[in-house]
């Protein structure tokens, strides 16, 4: 196998591609490109009674780019995990050039949970997600979702659905509708940066108005 790259892990995400190992010590990289695809609509994020407390409660605070390797290694931090070392690498690379990006939610002055991914035009793939206290993930995907569609983004790959991902809002599409997805994105501009987080009750109104559009 060749070389991997950052310019070539980025072309493999043009092409619908995303790297994984088979293990922490596993030198090696394979590709994988699912049959069907993990997708969160920017409109569809499901936050809950209780996850909605948990925000408004306040405890956590939200950071972009803050903490981009305590997050890599967060979400290594199990007993398995497909982030190998050159893995781990790669997306530091990214990073330093612009193209990899982290949320992180702090207890204090704990990096409490995070998640991580590439963008590429408007398309943010999510590769790896945390969580060390109650509901910090989800309060991730939260401000995630909601700060990518304040900043252009169209689409939101999370490579797999599971259940968890579901029960927030997450479905599955077949690859070839996945491919146009992607084919539309790449075509157009987002910047992560482009604006700052949104506070908790600007995720909260977001999400109620969505639900209300989606029940009238």
């Amino acid at each position: 196998m060749s070389e991997v790259t950052p310019d070539l892990l980025m072309r493999a995400y043009g092409m619908g591609v995303f790297p994984m190992s088979e293990n922490r010590d596993d030198p090696d990289i394979f590709w994988v490109d699912p049959i069907r695809r993990g997708i969160f609509p920017l409109d569809g994020f499901n936050v809950s009674r209780s996850l909605a407390r948990r925000i408004r409660r306040g405890r956590y605070d939200v950071s972009l780019n803050a903490d981009f390797e305590g997050v890599l290694y967060g979400c290594a931090d199990r007993d398995e995990t497909w982030i190998n070392a050159q893995i781990h690498q790669l997306y530091m690379d990214l990073h330093q050039r612009g193209q990899a990006h982290s949320l992180e939610i702090w207890d204090g002055p704990r990096l409490a949970g995070g998640i991580y991914g590439v963008t590429l035009g408007a398309a943010f793939f999510g590769e790896s997600m945390f969580s060390r206290a109650t509901d910090a993930s989800k309060v991730a995907l939260a401000f995630l979702i909601e700060h990518l569609r304040r900043c252009g983004f169209t689409l939101f790959d999370t490579q797999f659905l599971t259940e968890h991902l579901a029960s927030l809002g997450a479905i599955e599409v077949p690859r070839a509708d996945y491919h146009k997805m992607l084919t539309w994105a790449q075509r157009q501009d987002a910047d992560i940066t482009a604006h700052s987080l949104p506070s908790a009750s600007e995720v909260l109104a977001s999400a109620a108005l969505q639900r209300k559009t989606q029940t009238s």
